[in-house]
């Protein structure tokens, strides 16, 4: 590959909450950004899971993504992901059946079996019900089981209101085991680069090795989620990204605290240590002005074989977010991204 132009370009958002603003002017510059994204032709718009976090408010995907659906009107809307162990099965079926019914065909339920926080919290997100892990696979079949066809459910409890066959349920992850899980289950899959950019490509080949066809995917279909920053140029980036950065070891440092603005992180001292750690947190990121970024991109999909790229841009100024955003969807020109999302496969 080439080029960028045969490639999907989708939007994932973790609401970030940056000093000096709050999470309800976050959730208003979600919104936005979803309608902007829309204009601009991105297949999907992504909301993450996360707990106890001042700084990305993303507490509740279901209510969150119901407000994007109805701010837009065609871009696939979906969690990325609801972090099952978090949540009753049956509760997760029936918030996104109610989604589904709203808005018909522009749903997607992403899955992770991560915790979004710290192990206390997740105790009380989690309450009496031993859910962790270990259950994963038993909670994602039973979750599976709410969207059976009339008639083949195996339960006398039925997820209200019934959809079927459902919105499509997506595994996330961030390692070859969860690549090889959703292989086995015939699943669409999402790979966090921007956790783990190290294992993506091994990841990816696993999952097309060892998928296996199920009534809900023929094929395989990979998405690879990587920290995106666009500017117009690579010193412009580099500044907005290094105050990501400083939020990355601020979250180590401190807990409780917003995201810095780039001010903020132009005018702090750091040690060699830290300085080191933030080095390491922007190289896992895509940062640069549009050539260096279609050169990353081209590099990461080419290696991977990745179907779509889901950009998670953590700028602190919203109109900064937005232009970079639209510098990454004129990579894809020569193929309007527009007219690929008009014309939706099998998974939108």
């Amino acid at each position: 590959m080439t080029d960028l132009s045969p490639l999907r370009l989708s939007v994932l958002d973790t609401v970030p909450v940056w000093q000096g603003s709050s999470a309800a002017e976050s959730l208003r510059n979600a919104l936005d950004l979803a309608q902007q994204a829309e204009r601009l032709g991105y297949v999907r718009f992504w909301v993450a899971e996360h707990h106890n976090t001042p700084s990305l408010a993303t507490s509740s995907p279901a209510v969150l993504v119901g407000q994007v659906a109805a701010a837009t009107t065609s871009i696939r809307v979906g969690s990325g992901a609801v972090l099952l162990p978090n949540h009753a099965p049956l509760t997760i079926a029936e918030q996104f059946g109610v989604l589904t019914s709203l808005h018909p065909d522009r749903i997607d339920l992403g899955i992770g079996r991560a915790a979004g926080t710290d192990p206390y919290t997740a105790g009380l997100l989690r309450g009496a019900r031993a859910a962790g892990t270990e259950h994963f696979g038993q909670q994602l079949a039973e979750l599976a089981s709410y969207f059976a066809p009339p008639g083949e459910a195996e339960t006398d409890v039925f997820a209200v209101p019934q959809v079927s066959p459902g919105p499509p349920i997506w595994l996330l992850g961030s390692s070859t085991s969860s690549a090889a899980a959703a292989a086995r289950l015939g699943l669409p899959y999402a790979y966090a680069h921007v956790i783990n950019p190290a294992e993506c490509t091994a990841a990816l080949r696993t999952y097309r090795a060892e998928f296996r066809p199920s009534p809900r995917l023929a094929a395989p279909y990979a998405i690879v989620a990587a920290g995106v920053i666009v500017a117009d140029t690579s010193d412009e980036a580099e500044r907005l990204g290094r105050s990501f950065a400083h939020g990355q070891l601020l979250s180590r440092l401190q807990r409780g605290s917003t995201l810095p603005r780039p001010d903020q992180t132009e005018a702090t001292r750091f040690s060699t240590a830290h300085l080191e750690f933030m080095r390491e947190r922007q190289a896992t990121q895509v940062v640069g002005d549009p050539a260096g970024v279609r050169e990353r991109l081209v590099a990461i999909v080419a290696d991977s074989g990745a179907d779509e790229v889901m950009a998670l841009t953590m700028v602190w100024d919203h109109t900064a977010r937005v232009r970079s955003y639209e510098l990454l969807a004129s990579l894809t020109e020569t193929a309007p991204v527009a007219t690929r999302a008009a014309g939706a496969e099998d998974l939108g």
